[in-house]
């Protein structure tokens, strides 16, 4: 297996959940703090930098499968949707490394805003005749983690392809729909009130510099620093409630002038419901629906592994901002797993 645009480890930490013998011989990270991480868990497989350069550095390994989520930025709703974004092109050296390694089966991931993109149909295209990978088919769908265990609603764009001589192995079948987990189930156990607001003391090397790390799931129970000013405002939000319920006199300018849209800044969780999309700044609780149901705070990292389906013994490498850009960025376990699951059916059944 080839993991690329790996991160801290979603979908390898879902292919191994599966029991199947999957065996990990590269992954691929520009982030040197994510790679660290991926590293801690998983061994000494990761090659650090970006993929144009691992791809004129090194020979791309024969594999049976190859995974990975190319970045979303240019595709996303909640950024700027550039059609010029750099990022967008990055599916092709995805491709292209699909093209050396020749595998049987390749999973891509990403927004459901790239279903519908230029980049996808000209994906789409190099599956045609005289195309990078005119030996494969493909097919798109896009998937509710939450259908497949996540106690979290996060639809994703899930890409399968496979090789022509092959049959078409389809998507899992989802295993949770109609009877989704919670947050509470997510949480389960988890210590409500948080004291600590400082990751523990502990570095690591990291380019000639240290950074903090290695940590644990469980490390990471701390809250942020808040001012008087926000602690007052989530203080004033009601079960469900979101900015729209805060007096405005604790409300700067810009969210009094702004009385349409965006209602979920600032706004409640509930217990019984999963937790909404997880994004890279679930920390703070301007950026979203990210307010814990009971306590006045954001969700912590620890809840947001959790909630994206991190065991608790998984490992990460970073400062507090860092390792939540990591978790938000991360393919939810659950979802990982029933993708690997299928994939590792498909590849028994192959002659």
């Amino acid at each position: 297996m080839l993991d690329l645009f790996a991160g801290v480890g979603g979908l390898t930490r879902g292919f191994h959940s599966t029991g199947s013998p999957y065996r990990i011989v590269r992954a691929v990270e520009m982030d040197a703090a994510a790679a660290r991480g991926y590293q801690a868990n998983f061994g000494d497989v990761v090659y650090t930098g970006d993929i144009q350069r691992w791809l004129k550095d090194e020979v791309v390994p024969s594999v049976d499968v190859v995974v990975g989520g190319p970045p979303c930025q240019g595709f996303s709703r909640l950024g700027k949707r550039d059609p010029r974004d750099p990022r967008n092109a990055l599916w092709r050296q995805y491709l292209e490394a699909v093209r050396r390694a020749r595998p049987k089966y390749f999973v891509l991931e990403n927004v459901p805003a790239f279903a519908v993109s230029e980049s996808a149909e000209s994906l789409l295209a190099e599956t045609a005749q005289n195309g990078l990978l005119s030996d494969y088919a493909i097919k798109l769908k896009i998937l509710n983690a939450a259908d497949y265990g996540t106690p979290q609603v996060r639809k994703r764009a899930v890409l399968i392809g496979h090789h022509r001589d092959l049959e078409n192995p389809g998507f899992p079948q989802p295993t949770h729909a109609g009877s989704h987990r919670t947050l509470r189930d997510a949480l389960r156990g988890v210590k409500r009130w948080v004291g600590e607001t400082e990751l523990p003391g502990r570095w690591v090397e990291l380019d000639g510099r240290s950074v903090p790390g290695v940590f644990r799931t469980r490390d990471l129970h701390v809250d942020r620093h808040y001012s008087s000013v926000m602690k007052a405002r989530i203080r004033s939000v009601p079960p469900g409630g979101s900015r729209l319920d805060v007096a405005d006199r604790l409300l700067p300018r810009c969210w009094r002038e702004h009385t349409a849209g965006a209602g979920d800044v600032l706004g409640r969780l509930s217990w019984d419901r999963p937790s909404v999309t997880l994004r890279t700044e679930f920390s703070k609780p301007e950026k979203g629906r990210f307010l814990h149901p009971d306590e006045d705070r954001a969700l912590t990292l620890m809840e947001g592994a959790l909630i994206q389906g991190f065991p608790k013994e998984h490992r990460f490498v970073g400062s507090k901002t860092a390792i939540a850009r990591q978790i938000g960025n991360a393919v939810p376990v659950q979802l990982a797993e029933a993708l690997g699951r299928h994939i590792a059916h498909a590849l028994v059944s192959t002659p």
